[in-house]
């Protein structure tokens, strides 16, 4: 990555002059339609980074110092840059050791998509049992929500997850084939720990956010059985799409909940 080609911040470029990661391009003023603050077009070149693999999941990033030099900008333009990476769990800091691209191996982040936590007692992860892999056609509404074209190859995984032996989750997910290429029923149960960790490690796709939608409904006969519950049994119904840098949507994942231990938790801020 080339740093940013500008003299040591001055007062314009610390309010917000544009900057470029192009050698000997010219700066953008302030007035110009693709405006934005500093720090950010330096987030958006850490992201870079990041997302063409120059820093790998779980390796420490160079020091704020060092990002200061390489970009030509003030240390604390840097830190400002790489607190909203943190705060979008795309990096996360250690203290007296630096800061660190996020992982789905990190103990902390199992919990990160993992909303459904106990009544009572430490949340933990589920045990997983996987039902069914298959390659498909996307259907016309995975397609769209994968933003693939309709008839695009897909992998389908349908699995149960289970608490304590107590099967509590069924989830179905679409992951897009060309990205997903060689995933199989063998290798989603020899995988030991959490999904999104073997999706990071095997097919270099780290998922960075989600969006989610909830709604109550009542268990159908095919629920009510991999569950053990009697139909019509009431259930949260979770339907998320995952995506990883660049705003790319890689997974749809749609899940059906038994909450009579359990409930979905959300923090907001």
């Amino acid at each position: 990555m080339n740093p940013v080609p500008s003299n040591p911040p001055n007062p314009a470029a610390t309010a917000g002059e544009a900057v470029s990661a192009t050698p000997g391009a010219p700066v953008v003023g302030a007035a110009a339609p693709t405006f934005s603050p500093l720090y950010q077009q330096i987030k958006a070149l850490i992201t870079q980074s990041l997302q063409s693999g120059e820093w790998k999941p779980g390796e420490l990033i160079p020091s704020e110092v060092e990002l200061a030099n390489r970009f030509k900008v003030s240390q604390g333009t840097v830190r400002k840059a790489i607190d909203e990476l943190a705060a979008e769990n795309l990096v996360m800091r250690r203290q007296g050791k630096g800061t660190f691209v996020s992982t789905h191996h990190e103990a902390r982040a199992h919990f990160r998509f993992l909303r459904l936590m106990p009544d009572e007692g430490v949340p933990h992860y589920p045990e997983s049992k996987i039902i069914e892999v298959r390659r498909m056609r996307a259907p016309a509404d995975v397609a769209r929500l994968l933003d693939l074209k309709s008839g695009d190859a897909v992998i389908f995984v349908k699995r149960v997850q289970s608490f304590s032996l107590v099967p509590t989750i069924v989830e179905e997910l679409w992951l897009p084939g060309s990205t997903f290429k060689g995933l199989t029923a063998e290798r989603l149960v020899e995988y030991k720990g959490p999904m999104y960790g073997l999706f990071e490690s095997e097919f270099g796709t780290h998922m960075i956010r989600a969006s989610e939608k909830l709604r109550a409904v009542c268990a159908d006969s095919a629920a009510a059985e991999l569950l053990k519950v009697a139909p019509g049994t009431p259930l949260l119904s979770a339907e998320r799409t995952s995506f990883t840098y660049g705003d790319k949507p890689v997974e749809l994942r749609r899940g059906l909940y038994l909450t009579s231990d359990h409930h979905y938790q959300s923090e907001l801020n």
